[in-house]
Formats: C-alpha cells, structure tokens, sequence
C-alpha cells in the first residue's frame, strides 16, 4: 500500500517541518524544480544537483522546471541544463513568460496585438499562446507584457508607457526587485517594472513566484497530481508554494541561508530542508518535540535543540552564540526548536495584545554552516 505523501498544513495550522519516511521523489509524483540557485548557479554547477535531479526522474518522478527568468526560452533553458548534467526536454519548462502569456490570455482573447517589453523567451511565449507581438505602441496594442531581459533599455520602457497611457494592459511577467550575478544582485524584473508603473501611475497584473498561478499551471502542465516545490529563495520559491498550497523543499545551494530559514516567518517556511538535492532522493525525519526536565526539546535522529533566553542551543554544544558548523539533523532541530518559539510568542502576543499588553523577545541566530552526510 503506498503511503500518503505528506502535504502542507492549512492556513489555520502551524507552518512547520514535515517528516516523510520515504525518498521524496517515491512520495511525489511530481517536482517543480527552480532553476538558478538549485539546479545550476550562473556559470558553475551546484555539487549534487544532476545526479539527484537524474536519479529523481528514473524513479518516476515527473520534472517540471519553473523559473522566473522570462529571458531566456524552453530550449535554450533545456541546453543550459543539459550543460550541466541534467536531462529535460522543452515540455517539462514552464517559464515566467510562459506564465505571463497565460495570465493574458484569462484577459484577452487570443490573436489581440501584444507590446513586448523583454526578449526572445517573453516573445516566443506569446506567440506559441497566439498572440501577435510588435515592439512599437503604434500598433495600438491592447496589452503589454513585461519580462527581464539585459536588452532592456529606457526606449522599450517608454514604448510600454505609451501603450499603457492608451489603455493597454500592463502584464509583469514577474516582480522580483534583484536578479543574483557572480557580482552581486543586479536589477531584476520588478525594479524595471516599477519604473513604468512610476510613469504611468496603473498597477500591472503580475505572474512568475511567488503567485501561487505559475506552480498550479505548471502542475497542470505536467500531468502531476503530489507536487513537491523545490527553491532556493524563501522570498519566492517556498512563499509560491505555501501560498499555493505545495509542500516545499530549502536547499541552501543559492540565496537563502540557514539563518534565513531558521528565521522565516510562517508563509515562507519550506515543509522539507537539506543543503542540496540529494534532499528530493532521501527521506526526511520527522522532528518531535520532547520533554526533559521540564523543557522542550526538538529533536531529530539523535539531535535535540531549544530556544533559551532568546539563543538557540543544541545538546552537547550548548548555546550558539557564534557562527557555527551544525550537521543536516541538527539544522532541522534548530529549525523546528526555532519556528515553535517563535508561533509560540507569536500567540503570546496576540493574547497580550488583546490584553493591551505586549511581549518583546528577538530570536539572535548566528550564521550556520550545515553540513551533510
């Protein structure tokens, strides 16, 4: 008999860590996998990430790869991954522009003349949707659609305030204010976004991560029924899947750290952590609260952890105070330790505030260096 795969809480539950006794890619029948951060990083490979992405797929799992760049297209994405060791084919690609081009379509009827304020992938999305695209406002069309590109400049930007001044539709194929480089972040989709909706005052409709849209047409686009969202940004990724009500797995290969994670608040929260993809082909331990002397401790395996006087502390190494190197168990401890104080005090509050009172108490968490068998 199979076993249920574990899901994401509901909304009026407490967002925490899930157990799953058996290898998530047996327990899901289908990953949405982002890209940058996850399955590459730039130029270089992530450690883990073909091997586990390919072991994932021979053991029946459905692939589907969504991401919010709206640059680039389904095949050109396809080359990049099988440059870095991973098989996929163009079908299993759901992009922000793809997305993009659905939201439009709820809006508009299919053939209307679309404004492209991006670069192949945005275009090639609209037309494969039925759209006709022009790059001109001139050709009175009846929305704009918006999506990262680095051909980006002040005349396509000004082409989508006249469209827009007309009555067009102003579609973001996403909104993310950064984009991460090997130098840093640089402008993202949402930055260059807000500079048209700063000249014409009109709100876009947006897609991409974190609207739940993009995970539930990419779910229908690959046939799967158990998805399993997997990211690197808890801002994007694992917001998306809790708002769509996904479970996700936090690998640390890309933006968001160990702090951040232990840190998160309830809608950000992954149901599943590792520090990379080996993560979709294990099982995960269920953390459980336990009892000793009169304090809660998490454990997981033979790892316990609490939150003391606002610190965290981990049995046999006491409270960190300093960044410190942990192992996979006890990461997951200090997670689960750390989001039930931190509910905990939430409610607290809550009571207090209808009390008229409050309560202060700021978690100090150091950075984390996790470690994995």
């Amino acid at each position: 008999m199979t076993t249920p795969a574990p899901q994401a809480p509901a909304a009026s539950q407490r967002a925490t860590l899930l157990g799953c006794a058996q290898p998530l890619d047996e327990a899901y029948d289908v990953a949405l996998l982002d890209l940058d951060g996850v399955c590459f990083a730039g130029e270089a490979r992530v450690p883990h990430a073909a091997d586990s992405v390919n072991a994932a797929r021979g053991a029946g799992m459905r692939l589907s790869f969504v991401t919010n760049n709206a640059s680039r297209t389904p095949q050109a994405i396809v080359d990049k991954l099988a440059a870095n060791g991973i098989q996929a084919r163009a079908e299993e690609v759901f992009s922000a522009a793809m997305d993009g081009a659905a939201l439009l379509g709820e809006h508009v009827p299919a053939g209307s003349t679309v404004l492209v304020v991006g670069g192949q992938g945005v275009r090639q999305a609209l037309t494969d949707a039925g759209f006709a695209v022009t790059s001109t406002a001139q050709d009175q069309p009846v929305a704009v659609v918006q999506g990262w590109d680095p051909g980006v400049d002040w005349a396509m930007l000004s082409e989508a305030t006249y469209a827009i001044g007309q009555g067009a539709l102003h579609v973001a194929t996403n909104l993310d204010s950064t984009l991460p480089t090997e130098r840093g972040f640089a402008l993202g989709n949402g930055s260059l976004v807000a500079a048209v909706v700063n000249a014409t005052g009109k709100q876009p409709l947006a897609g991409g991560k974190p609207t739940p849209g993009i995970y539930q047409r990419a779910l229908a686009r690959s046939g799967g029924a158990r998805p399993l969202a997997i990211g690197d940004r808890l801002n994007t990724d694992l917001v998306g899947a809790r708002t769509a009500g996904f479970p996700g797995l936090h690998v640390l290969t890309g933006v968001s750290t160990a702090r951040d994670v232990v840190l998160a608040t309830p809608g950000e929260r992954p149901s599943f952590v590792h520090t990379d993809l080996r993560g979709l082909t294990r099982p995960h331990p269920q953390p459980t609260a336990v009892q000793d002397q009169g304090r809660t401790w998490w454990q997981v395996g033979d790892q316990r952890a609490r939150v003391t006087e606002g610190r965290l502390e981990l049995a046999g190494a006491g409270v960190l105070s300093t960044s410190a190197t942990v192992v996979l168990d006890a990461y997951r401890a200090l997670v689960a330790a750390a989001w039930d104080h931190a509910d905990t005090l939430a409610e607290s509050q809550t009571r207090a505030a209808q009390a008229g009172s409050w309560l202060h108490e700021a978690l100090r968490v150091p950075e984390l260096d996790v470690v994995a068998p």
